[in-house]
């Protein structure tokens, strides 16, 4: 056996034996797989976009043949994937990141001159470090992290989306064009930018759904998509009040609108894939498990809201209280977007004057979901109070709660002069008025 063909055997096996290793020899914390599993996902499509970016900044090259992907050897890719995906979290869940950051910049820095000639180190290659440290191995470990441990929550399901966005949207066309070479990105890259960019748009509109159902898990449920780290509670908010899968639906019609965007029928087809698995396994699956954990309120949500079938107005349990939109009566604008909202029949929302709260004065328009969960205010409390229209309103409002979204047209009403004012509370029971 020749030198190269040794360092491409052991490029991968080594470390998945040592991953093996570690797995079988320390203890097992209860979300060790999750976190682990979320730490591979985020290495895998992010080492591939390192390596597209090193063919054309040029940090180093590889000399192999066979087994290539992007120019890149696939047991090389697949192994510093597990090496910077699931050995960190496996071997140091607990020593703080930065330490483990520093333990495999060094050993990588070993390991790269020492796997000459298969890997060549261009004048640069300490620049592609840096990238590959930035980009790949610190949000890898800090996802495996904080799944771990269960701690920040909004940014593991930010980093959740940009996981499956670059598996779905990069990952599966690039292993698809691998296997089937076509015109690979040339139909989306050589189109003509006003058709491109409604193309995007339309892809973008279906993939909304998963953002906002991403969004309600997180918000509502206290927790993430996979399997292995579900939500604590039912989640029956936002679009879920129209369609059971949301995140499975927008899978399935992102994939086949991306397969027409990129004239490839292979892609396509991985979203006729996505909705047999979402239709089958998943399905069953996911029922089972739901019904164990939530019992009656699962039956009852699954006989109401089906998956693949959307609602066209929304379901709420009849054994849980209505959510309550709170807009202010002395105010001329909310007035008029109170009668708005009733002139529109909203289902199972109470909308109450905000000077009516029980418990504090009010500066915006508030909702409030009455299921233990922080009520919103503002464009937010807008958006929400849409859902209960139906689906086209839901729609919508699931866009304005998108981040980023809900802040900027938030600011943009404030410097318009419908900023926030104090309301002060008058409850009507009897109680004193609550004051600011």
């Amino acid at each position: 056996m020749d030198r190269s063909t040794a360092i491409r055997l052991l490029s991968l096996y080594l470390p998945v034996v040592v991953a093996v290793l570690i797995a079988q020899l320390r203890p097992k914390p209860p979300r060790l797989f999750p976190a682990a599993l979320v730490g591979f996902a985020w290495s895998l499509p992010s080492l591939l976009a390192l390596q597209l970016m090193n063919v054309r900044y040029g940090w180093w090259l590889f000399h192999a043949e066979g087994g290539m992907f992007r120019g890149m050897p696939v047991d090389l890719l697949l192994g510093w994937a597990v090496l910077w995906g699931l050995i960190p979290i496996l071997a140091f869940p607990r020593l703080p990141w930065p330490w483990v950051v520093g333990f495999f910049v060094a050993a990588d820095l070993l390991l790269m001159p020492a796997s000459r000639p298969v890997v060549e180190l261009g004048d640069l290659w300490l620049a592609g470090e840096l990238v590959a440290l930035c980009c790949v191995l610190i949000p890898s470990l800090l996802f495996a992290r904080w799944t771990l441990h269960d701690t920040n929550l909004k940014a593991r399901a930010f980093l959740h989306v940009m996981t499956f966005g670059s598996v779905f949207f990069f990952l599966i066309p690039e292993i698809i064009f691998a296997m089937r070479p076509e015109s690979g990105w040339q139909p989306l890259l050589g189109s003509h930018p006003i058709l491109r960019n409604l193309e995007l748009q339309a892809v973008a509109l279906l993939a909304l759904p998963g953002l906002s159902a991403v969004q309600e898990f997180a918000g509502r449920g206290f927790g993430t998509p996979i399997p292995y780290d579900p939500p604590k509670r039912l989640v029956g908010s936002g679009l879920y009040r129209y369609i059971a899968n949301p995140m499975q639906f927008s899978c399935a019609l992102v994939m086949i609108a991306w397969g027409a965007v990129l004239h490839n029928r292979w892609v396509a087809a991985a979203g006729i894939m996505a909705f047999l698995y979402g239709w089958g396994l998943a399905n069953w699956d996911e029922g089972e498990d739901l019904k164990a954990r939530f019992g009656g309120r699962w039956v009852r949500y699954r006989e109401n809201v089906r998956p693949w079938r959307l609602r066209w107005r929304p379901w709420q349990d009849p054994h849980s209280p209505l959510p309550r939109l709170y807009i202010a009566e002395t105010c001329g604008p909310c007035s008029e977007i109170r009668l708005w909202f009733e002139a529109r029949k909203p289902v199972s929302l109470e909308i109450l004057p905000a000077e009516e709260h029980p418990t504090r004065a009010l500066r915006r328009i508030t909702y409030d979901p009455m299921d233990g969960s922080e009520p919103e205010e503002g464009v937010r409390a807008f958006a929400r109070g849409l859902e209960h229209i139906n689906l086209v309103w839901a729609y919508a409002g699931a866009l304005l709660r998108l981040p980023g979204i809900s802040t900027v047209i938030q600011i943009i009403l404030d410097a318009s002069g419908f900023g926030p004012r104090t309301i002060p509370s008058c409850p009507r029971d009897g109680r004193e008025p609550f004051k600011e």
